[in-house]
């Protein structure tokens, strides 16, 4: 049995602002959307500045208003702020999309092909009925049977999914989790998706997907650490209230944006009998590792099991074809695709990570 997970940033359409080949350029552009976000939240408007923040970031959102008018117009141009506060509209920021080209969903075709996976997690992509068309019109005989996505909390419509051999006995979400029920905010940032698969044997294995806070968009760094340990938390405690680690099949996996050594994970990574297969497989070999560069090379994409599945493990790698930089980043030892020409078409700028069992 192979598990695998990969970041697809998304299958067909992707939001603008997350398009840069230069992630900090994207960075300042959340940033900004995240600051108009609190402006219009506000009691009293700053109009000048709430109309200042729109026109530097209207290339990249739109904002729809469903009751009352944010703005004043002429005829389609918008002139001013007609809002006094948040009590005078309603609406929400919608983040402008782009269509990928065709090679580039070939090449992230090819990565989820080549990974060879029973089970698929994927990582950011738009809805199911993307997921379903995709793995229909681009997996080809490579197709899994199963598909499962539950729209998450993200607005960009960035949801954690996952594609399966095996037929889906029960599913659990968690984006309505909480610190606590006062809090304002949900824990995860789009969902802790938690299925339950029908092994061949007639075990179960329980999959937990997770795309945990990223470390832009945010108000501060410390600000997204204590969402992304706050997500780690509540996956150590479902796994504590629901699960065996002894004795149950259980994989916890995805993008968890933080590095193996980082404060924000160790509520998990630390978590008795359950282990990462590239640390099984690789120990702590970075240049064997990693699945993302930003500097340097560093790991972000995990897949986590328990003792029972770590006693059947038989192996696991990195999959890197579909990255742009990886001719450079390997000194050539490693080689895209060659249908990957540039940043722009290429699958992904993370890695798959897959993992072999013996069940």
């Amino acid at each position: 049995m192979r598990i695998a997970t990969f970041n697809a940033e998304n299958l067909f359409t992707r939001a603008k602002v997350l398009n840069f080949t230069n992630n900090a350029d994207g960075d300042v552009l959340l940033n900004k959307i995240a600051e108009l976000q609190g402006e219009l939240k506000k009691p009293v408007y700053d109009k000048p500045q709430i109309l200042a923040l729109y026109n530097a970031l209207k290339e990249y959102i739109e904002i729809a208003e469903e009751r009352g008018k944010l703005f004043k117009r002429q005829g389609f141009a918008i002139k001013g702020i007609a809002a006094n506060g948040v009590n005078d509209w309603d609406g929400t920021i919608v983040f402008k999309r782009e269509k990928f080209t065709e090679t580039t969903r070939i090449n992230t075709a090819r990565v989820i092909k080549d990974l060879k996976a029973d089970v698929q997690c994927l990582v950011e992509v738009e809805d199911r009925h993307v997921i379903d068309n995709f793995n229909s019109d681009m997996l080809g005989n490579k197709k899994f049977p199963y598909n499962i996505l539950i729209d998450g909390n993200d607005p960009r419509g960035i949801d954690v999914g996952l594609l399966s051999r095996y037929p889906i006995n029960n599913i659990c979400t968690h984006i309505f989790d909480k610190e606590k029920p006062s809090s304002r905010s949900f824990i995860f940032s789009r969902d802790c998706l938690e299925v339950a698969l029908q092994l061949p044997g007639g075990q179960l294995l329980h999959v937990l997907s997770n795309h945990f806070k990223s470390k832009g968009y945010s108000t501060s760094p410390a600000a997204s650490d204590g969402r992304r340990k706050l997500q780690a938390e509540r996956v150590r405690d479902i796994l504590k209230e629901k699960y065996d680690l002894k004795k149950d099949l259980v994989a916890v996996l995805g993008d968890f944006n933080d590095t193996p050594g980082s404060a924000p994970l160790k509520p998990l990574l630390n978590m008795p009998d359950l282990k990462d297969v590239l640390q099984l497989q690789f120990g702590n070999d970075i240049n064997k590792t990693y699945t993302y560069f930003f500097k340097k090379k560093i790991q972000i994409d995990f897949i986590l099991v328990s003792a029972p599945l770590q006693a059947a493990f038989a192996g696991a790698g990195v999959e890197r074809r579909g990255m742009f930089d990886i001719n450079t980043l390997s000194n050539g030892a490693e080689t895209r695709y060659d249908t990957v020409t540039s940043k722009a078409n290429a699958a992904s700028d993370h890695a798959g990570v897959w993992a072999d069992f013996t069940i």
